[in-house]
């Protein structure tokens, strides 16, 4: 941030009285310009013994499968992000919404929810969002192509606790990319 939002003067950052954290403050009208993580709302889609994952068509990851999934928007709940998400990446109703994962990303300022959902019926297609939308097997998931580490972790969770068909609150933090990496 190089400009206050409200009256447009030059920014610092400094720490300001009564706080801990650096924040950018306006050299000319004082305000405090705080910039918090921003939450991702999903869903894990389920039919019957299947999943319905959509195939990237933006960046970042264009091409890559992920669940549908995006940034919640003010003025909505976390469901109903999670919902509009799926809707507008598969166009797919869901139901039944249960918060699944819950990850900390905090080297990218992102929160993930992602909740187990049951789709209403087989009507989805591609969203704007997305090149393809499929229903997999786990036996079919395209695990080298994933997206996202968030997702891989989701869908290792859901496959091991249908086992025992108990599915526990999943809350994890999530390291950089390269701190997963093997050598």
């Amino acid at each position: 941030m190089n400009y206050c939002s409200l009256c447009g003067s030059p920014v610092s950052q400094k720490v300001p009285h009564g706080d801990n954290r650096l924040r950018h403050v306006c050299d000319q009208c004082q305000t405090i310009h705080y910039q918090n993580p921003r939450i991702v709302a999903g869903c894990l889609p389920v039919w019957g013994r299947q999943v319905l994952l959509c195939r990237r068509a933006i960046q970042p990851r264009y091409g890559l499968w992920t669940l549908p999934a995006g940034f919640m928007e003010n003025g909505e709940t976390i469901v109903e992000a999670a919902m509009r998400e799926t809707l507008e990446e598969a166009c797919a109703r869901v139901h039944d919404l249960q918060l699944y994962t819950l990850f900390d990303l905090p080297h990218i300022n992102q929160v993930y929810m992602l909740f187990r959902a049951q789709l209403t019926d087989l009507d989805f297609a591609a969203g704007a969002e997305s090149l393809e939308v499929r229903l997999f097997d786990e036996a079919d998931i395209p695990w080298s192509e994933l997206a996202f580490p968030t997702i891989g972790r989701t869908l290792e969770y859901f496959f091991a606790d249908r086992l025992a068909d108990v599915y526990p609150l999943r809350n994890e933090p999530i390291a950089p990319r390269s701190a997963h990496k093997k050598v």
